[in-house]
């Protein structure tokens, strides 16, 4: 791999939650590039900086874009890193993430960057997801989620609204 470029990149998303009783569950989406993977991945919504955007305004928007749902931020995550090669350029990543809530919306509006978006259980979660970064990253909002108080307070049962799974129109 020498005589790669190298550069940085920036990305913010967030783990969007709601509960059913005490069950907690997350918003994921599958995602189909240029064919590569037959099967796709299943992610979390993430996306890049517009110009003048904060990593929290990003974080956002790029969920509301990719899952159809408003939502607020209820508390940082860590932030995960890798390295990827594309067009011969080693990229150097950080993705940005937030615990976050639904406040309106409905996964039917998600735009097309996901084939489909859906709610799964957090304990269904490392069986879906695609990328071990984000597996450990879904264990550790699960850890957090006890520190928000009871389950009552922090998220009503999913609304009709919050729609169980969506596809792409």
């Amino acid at each position: 791999m020498a005589g790669l470029r190298s550069a940085t990149a920036t990305s913010a998303g967030g783990i969007v939650i709601t509960f059913e009783g005490d069950r907690p569950s997350l918003v994921v989406g599958l995602r189909r590039r240029d064919g590569a993977r037959r099967r796709g991945t299943w992610t979390l919504p993430k996306g890049t900086p517009d110009p003048g955007e904060t990593i929290e305004q990003t974080a956002l928007r790029e969920v509301e874009e990719e899952t159809g749902l408003r939502v607020r931020i209820l508390a940082p995550l860590p932030s995960i890193s890798y390295a990827f090669v594309q067009d011969g350029t080693r990229i150097h990543k950080t993705v940005h993430y937030w615990l976050m809530e639904p406040v309106a919306g409905d996964l039917a509006g998600h735009d097309g960057e996901f084939e489909r978006v859906r709610w799964v259980p957090f304990d269904e979660a490392a069986n879906l997801l695609t990328f071990a970064t984000e597996r450990a990253l879904v264990g550790t909002a699960a850890a957090a989620l006890g520190d928000l108080s009871t389950p009552t307070e922090r998220v009503a049962a999913t609304p009709a609204t919050h729609q169980s799974e969506s596809s792409s129109p």
